[in-house]
C-alpha cells in the first residue's frame, strides 16, 4: 500500500530523554512509520508539555483477553508510562462489519447483543495491563452511528477501490475468485475514521492490521490532520508455537484464567519457543533476557527460565502468593502428588462403574474414552491405578485422577 508523503520534521530539539523514548518505542515492535516522524511528534511533545494520543482499538470478538493480546497492550502501557494519553477504544460498530484482515472467506458480524456481553470484560482485563486512571475509554459507535448514509457515503468517496485492493488478502480472494462483500470495504475505512475521530498521533495493532493503520494516515490527511504514525507489533504464536494464539485454536493462554493453570500452560511450551515469550511478554530487560538465555546455553534447565516467565505473568495477573502457590501445585502434581486444591463433584447412583463414573464427573469425554483410559493406565483412585474397567464404587468420598493433572474429589452416594 502506497503511503501518504510524509511532513517534514518538526522543527523541535531531539534530546536524550527523546532517544530513550523512541528506543522504548522500537523494543519488541515489528514495524515503526515512519519513525522520523514518530521521532519529531516526540520532541514536539517534550517541548510543549502536551502528551501525544496513542490509540489502540479492540473488537470485541470473544469475551475474554489472552496474553496474545498483551503483547500490544504492555507496549500501550510502555507509552503511557512516558507520559503520552492512551486511548483503548472498544469497537462496538466496527464489530458489527467483521474484520477480514488475514482472512480468506467473509466473517460473519456479530450481533449487538453478542458484542454488548464481550465488551464488559473487555476494558476490565485491558486494566490489569492498562493504569486505569490515566486510559481513555472510547467506542466507536460514539461517531460512527452518527454518520448515517449520507455520511458514510462522504467517507467513502475519499478511499479509491484500486487502492482497496492493494491488500493483500482481498487482491488474493480476487484473484480466486472468492466472494469479497462489499461491506468488507467498510471495515478499514471505518478503523481509519477512528483515527480522524480521535485526531490519533501513533496507533498500534498487530502485524496483520497494518493495512488499516495506514488507511488511518490517509483518511486523516484528506481530513486536513497531521498523520499519525503506526506501530505493529508481532502476533505471538500460541502453545503450539504454530499457530496465532487464539482461543478458537484452543492455543491461548486466557490473563484471567486461574494461576495454576496460567502456570502450567507456561511451562508446557517449547524450549524455542520460550524466549519468543519471554521478549514478546516479559517486562525483564533484554539484558536480563540475554543473560538468562546465556545461562540456559551454558547448561543451566530450561525449566527453571520458564518458571521465571510463569511467576512474573502469574504475578501480573493475580499475585505474587498465587504464583508461589501455583509453582507448588505444579511441583506437586508432576510428582504425582494431589494439589490442594481441586474441584469437588457430587454424584448419586452408587455403585457405579468407573467409565460412567469419569463422564459423569467431568474427567472423561465418554464412557468409552473413560474405559480407554482405564486400559492405558491412566487412572487412579485414592492414589492406586486402576486397571479393571469392571470396576464399580460404591458410597462414599474418592480422590479420582487421569492423567497427570486432572483431579477431582468425588463424593458418591446411593
Amino acid at each position: 500500500m502506497t503511503e501518504p508523503a510524509a511532513k517534514p520534521p518538526l522543527p523541535h530539539p531531539v534530546t536524550d530523554h527523546v532517544r530513550e523514548a523512541l528506543a522504548v518505542t522500537l523494543r519488541g515492535c515489528e514495524e515503526l512509520l515512519p519513525e522520523a516522524d514518530w521521532l519529531a511528534k516526540l520532541a514536539r511533545s517534550e517541548a510543549t508539555g502536551i502528551p501525544l494520543r496513542v490509540k489502540l482499538g479492540l473488537d470485541p470478538t470473544a469475551p475474554d483477553i489472552h496474553v496474545g493480546h498483551t503483547v500490544v497492550l504492555n507496549k500501550l502501557r510502555q507509552l503511557q508510562d512516558l507520559g503520552h494519553t492512551v486511548i483503548f477504544l472498544i469497537g462496538d460498530f466496527t464489530s458489527m462489519i467483521g474484520d477480514p484482515s488475514g482472512r480468506n472467506s467473509t466473517r460473519p458480524p456479530l450481533t449487538r447483543e453478542q458484542i454488548e456481553a464481550n465488551a464488559q470484560t473487555y476494558y476490565r482485563q485491558a486494566s490489569l495491563v492498562l493504569d486505569p486512571a490515566r486510559t481513555e475509554i472510547r467506542y466507536n459507535s460514539e461517531w460512527s452511528d452518527p454518520l448515517g448514509a449520507r455520511g458514510m457515503i462522504q467517507l467513502a468517496s475519499r478511499y479509491t477501490v484500486a487502492r482497496m485492493m492493494e491488500r493483500n488478502d482481498f487482491a488474493e480472494r480476487f484473484r480466486a475468485g472468492t466472494p469479497i462483500s462489499v461491506h468488507e470495504f467498510l471495515y478499514p475505512l471505518m478503523q481509519g475514521y477512528d483515527s480522524v475521530a480521535l485526531k490519533s498521533d501513533l496507533e498500534l495493532g498487530g502485524t496483520d492490521q497494518k493495512f488499516n493503520l495506514l488507511v488511518g494516515r490517509t483518511l486523516q490527511t484528506e481530513y486536513g490532520q497531521e498523520p499519525q504514525c503506526i506501530l505493529t507489533m508481532p502476533l505471538l504464536e500460541g502453545l503450539d508455537g504454530a499457530l496465532k494464539m487464539s482461543k478458537s485454536k484452543g492455543n491461548y493462554i486466557g490473563i484471567s484464567e486461574p494461576a495454576n493453570s496460567m502456570f502450567a500452560k507456561l511451562l508446557s511450551i517449547s524450549d524455542t519457543l520460550m524466549w519468543r515469550y519471554f521478549r514478546l511478554l516479559s517486562f525483564l530487560s533484554e539484558r536480563e533476557i540475554e543473560a538468562l538465555e546465556a545461562e540456559v546455553a551454558a547448561g543451566r534447565n530450561p525449566k527453571e527460565a520458564k518458571v521465571v516467565l510463569a511467576k512474573e505473568l502469574c504475578t501480573r495477573f493475580h499475585s505474587a502468593a498465587a504464583a508461589e502457590a501455583a509453582e507448588r501445585d505444579f511441583e506437586l502434581r508432576a510428582r504425582g502428588g494431589v494439589p490442594d486444591e481441586i474441584d469437588a463433584v457430587a454424584l448419586s447412583g452408587a455403585p457405579l462403574g468407573i467409565g460412567v463414573l469419569l463422564k459423569q464427573a467431568n474427567l472423561a469425554p465418554s464412557s468409552s474414552e473413560a474405559l480407554r483410559l482405564v486400559d492405558a493406565g491412566g487412572v487412579r483412585i485414592d492414589g492406586s491405578v486402576v486397571s479393571d474397567r469392571a470396576l464399580r464404587l460404591g458410597a462414599g468420598t474418592y480422590v479420582v485422577q487421569v492423567g497427570k493433572r486432572r483431579f477431582a474429589r468425588v463424593t458418591l452416594g446411593a
